[in-house]
């Protein structure tokens, strides 16, 4: 039996009455954090984060969009952050789609005649991705930060993926290692600010997790050839935990007349956290490129 409403607390032992959350369709508490602009909002901006780590993240990213009448939000997803559910475990990875779709559907009805665009990151890139191909009418752009689109060619060779298979029906809990938070990003700061953080998980990813990992970068390239909403991609050319190969695949593929895909010479994974001259960057066309797209005051 699930506890009362009530006595519900995060896994840092906070009431979720204390807290602003959402329940899932499994019954799960999902913290949530909503950046509201202080004029009435032009667009409606959901992010999703990537594994191991949490929406507190994108603060940064919000408030420069903010300055702008754009509302932002943004959940933990299952089992990270202050969410309930198993730490970065998922039966299926469908769950964060339609977690997703279930907040931007609560915004969507509070404010129902605003453009909705999504952010996503690493893991949460190919959560914006899917959401995205679910609803494409639903959405004005999507805006993609070193997308998980195929796995690493290194990582899932086919006797690697093989070897996985059988490991997950054996052991699904076995440990893959962990992220290693030096190849996040090169300024040493944003590394010290990732490993205190206490709401990013840094245990060992599990094989079970990474199935489902596998099973939605398939899935994304199963989707790439139907896709014709308007995306931007921004991709470092180091980066070492999402393979820029998969952003490439995803912009040559992709049949919309509206995309994009900006390369950063040497950076990381992280590139909104990466040296503060890649980030400003980031930011700055990030902003540029959701501005542009909202209707024009004669609704155009």
């Amino acid at each position: 039996m699930p506890e009362p409403e009530g006595t519900r607390r995060s896994p840092q032992g906070v009431p979720y009455t204390d807290l602003p959350h959402i329940v899932n369709a499994d019954g799960l508490h999902l913290f949530c954090r909503y950046w509201e602009p202080d004029s009435p909002p032009k667009a409606l901006v959901f992010v999703a984060h990537g594994a191991g780590e949490h929406c507190g993240r994108y603060t940064d990213i919000a408030r420069s969009l903010t300055q702008h009448a754009i509302l932002v939000f943004a959940h933990d997803h299952v089992g990270h952050g202050q969410s309930e559910g198993e730490r970065v475990t998922i039966k299926n990875f469908q769950i964060y789609i339609r977690d997703s779709l279930q907040h931007i559907d609560i915004m969507k009805g509070r404010y129902p005649k605003l453009p909705v665009f999504i952010i996503g990151h690493s893991m949460g890139g190919a959560i914006s991705i899917l959401t995205a191909c679910e609803r494409p009418q639903d959405f004005a752009g999507v805006v993609l930060i070193a997308p998980m689109v195929q796995m690493n060619a290194e990582s899932a060779t086919p006797f690697k993926v093989f070897l996985a298979k059988i490991l997950n029906r054996l052991t699904p809990k076995l440990s893959l290692g962990s992220i290693d938070s030096k190849l996040v990003s090169r300024d040493p700061k944003q590394v010290e600010a990732y490993d205190t953080d206490e709401l990013n998980y840094h245990g060992g990813l599990r094989v079970s997790f990474g199935m489902q990992l596998m099973d939605a970068t398939a899935r994304i390239e199963r989707e790439l050839p139907n896709i014709t909403w308007p995306f931007i991609i921004f991709h470092g050319d180091a980066d070492k935990l999402c393979d820029i190969r998969g952003s490439h695949l995803m912009f040559n593929v992709v049949k919309s007349t509206d995309k994009k895909l900006k390369v950063y010479e040497d950076a990381y994974h992280a590139l909104h956290l990466d040296l503060p001259e890649i980030a400003e960057s980031v930011l700055k066309d990030m902003k540029t490129w959701i501005l542009e797209r909202l209707p024009t005051p004669d609704g155009s």
